[in-house]
């Protein structure tokens, strides 16, 4: 008993040296001696796997993210191909050249893109694709789940790999832990690759069960690309749960983009299957000119220099003149996304929040739901969706700019998850992202501040502890 009080001691005292010599922000150190206190070795163990800035501190780096880092040196000048967009538009030039330096991909001319709204939709279009693969067949998700989809794309690459077509599979561990070995064993036994990213091993579980991989990238025969919030999962077609359906927005992409993005998967694969580096012509295509809509690929992570999905959504906000939407399933904004929200708002811009009512987290909503009152006092309208569960991670600006992709607004997706999102430069589908938003909103619940304000102790009770969780997030 003596022993393990003296060891508690030690090991609280070193946490909160820790936490006091190494954490970046007040609110959020606060909130970690707190939990290191109030629960005895948990809070420690919850420290230790959730809470260290391993950017900054190199004893606890994972392994994967220094070899990550490394990557990124060696193959600096095969990390992106094409010039840089000279735009007119001062503010787009800024937004673009700021995710160039701090995501390593330039804005791609001359793409074709097609905006996705909802599972169904984006599943026939997928799956229509897939179908016309003459080489390969590059899949990622963060959840890879069985059921129908599932079922359906199986027999659909059984297909394609006995015509000689390549299929490589790679899904997140903790995303997809419902997968069984057998589901598993199936596509393996007809010839795709198929790796997890980061699996959970002992020696390791401490250091990489907070750090996931959240993309959703397709890319067929190195031409063709999709990217955004769905999953391979059926929530998205059928209600699998009171959630309902699961709504979301995707991207097809047919352009110069892809190679971006497809850059993206290359170096995850290489990580998950430690084998095939494929960088190289057969799955690099040059790829020639296919519409007029520019597009810019953002892909964050711990291995990066920079948060660049925390980046581009403040200076979208920054940037904004007259509106900013945002649709989000998961709205737990930093204190510095926070701060540029209300200089924004301040400022006179139109703020539109798109939420969902339901959540598939009680410690996420309720989180999200504690920040709603001093943003509705900014004049910031927030709109529930009361139906389906949205799951969109979407972004519109000034009727100029639209972003669609993985990355939430929450500290996960800021700093420990790894995100895509492609930005998109084009006013007609960003006004045409816009109006959708407009007529979700019109179907949604509009928050009053009055009436938020008045809610009841038991509410705010469940809010303030919630969001003092909100560093786990």
């Amino acid at each position: 008993m003596i022993v393990a009080i003296i060891l508690y001691c030690v090991l609280t005292l070193l946490a909160i040296l820790h936490i006091i010599l190494y954490s970046s922000r007040p609110t959020k150190s606060l909130s970690w001696l707190l939990i290191v206190l109030i629960f005895p070795f948990v809070g420690i163990v919850l420290y230790i796997v959730f809470g260290i800035n391993r950017r900054r501190f190199k004893f606890f780096k994972l392994k994967q993210t220094v070899r990550r880092r490394l990557y990124n040196e060696n193959f600096r000048d095969r990390l992106t191909q094409g010039q840089e967009i000279e735009f007119e538009n001062n503010k787009i030039a800024k937004l673009s050249k700021l995710l160039r330096n701090s995501s390593d991909f330039v804005t791609q001319p001359a793409n074709q893109v097609k905006v996705l709204q909802n599972g169904k939709e984006t599943f026939d279009i997928i799956f229509e694709e897939l179908k016309k693969a003459e080489k390969f067949i590059h899949l990622q998700y963060y959840i890879f789940e069985e059921g129908e989809l599932f079922d359906k794309l199986y027999v659909l690459l059984k297909e394609k790999l006995e015509n000689n077509v390549e299929v490589r599979i790679i899904y997140d561990a903790i995303g997809s832990y419902s997968l069984q070995k057998k589901a598993i064993k199936k596509f393996k036994d007809i010839g795709a690759n198929v790796y997890p990213i980061m699996p959970l091993h002992f020696g390791s579980f401490l250091f990489t069960l907070n750090y996931r991989n959240h993309r959703k990238i397709i890319v067929i025969d190195g031409k063709i690309g999709f990217t955004g919030g769905v999953n391979i999962s059926d929530k998205y077609i059928n209600p699998k749960s009171e959630l309902g359906i699961w709504d979301d927005t995707h991207l097809y992409l047919n352009g110069p983009a892809v190679d971006s993005l497809h850059r993206v998967f290359i170096k995850d694969y290489y990580f998950a299957s430690n084998q095939e580096l494929l960088l190289t012509k057969d799955y690099l295509p040059e790829l020639t000119e296919q519409g007029d809509v520019a597009v810019q690929i953002v892909a964050g992570g711990p291995d990066a220099d920079h948060p660049s999905i925390m980046q581009q959504y403040i200076s979208m906000i920054n940037l904004a003149e007259e509106y900013i939407y945002i649709s989000n399933p998961y709205f737990i904004p930093n204190n510095a996304m926070l701060e540029a929200l209300r200089i924004a708002a301040l400022s006179g811009v139109n703020i539109k929040l798109l939420v969902p009512k339901k959540s598939d987290s009680w410690l996420a909503k309720h989180s999200m739901l504690s920040f709603f009152e001093e943003l509705l006092f900014l004049g910031i309208e927030i709109y529930q969706q009361k139906d389906d569960f949205l799951h969109s991670k979407v972004i519109v600006m000034d009727g100029e700019i639209a972003s669609v992709g993985s990355g939430n607004f929450d500290h996960r997706s800021f700093e420990h998850n790894f995100e895509t999102n492609a930005l998109i430069y084009d006013s007609q589908i960003a006004e045409n992202i816009c109006h959708d938003f407009i007529e979700d909103c019109k179907e949604s619940i509009l928050l009053d501040y009055e009436t938020y304000k008045k809610r009841g102790l038991k509410r705010r009770l469940s809010e303030g502890i919630a969001r003092f969780f909100s560093p786990l997030l």
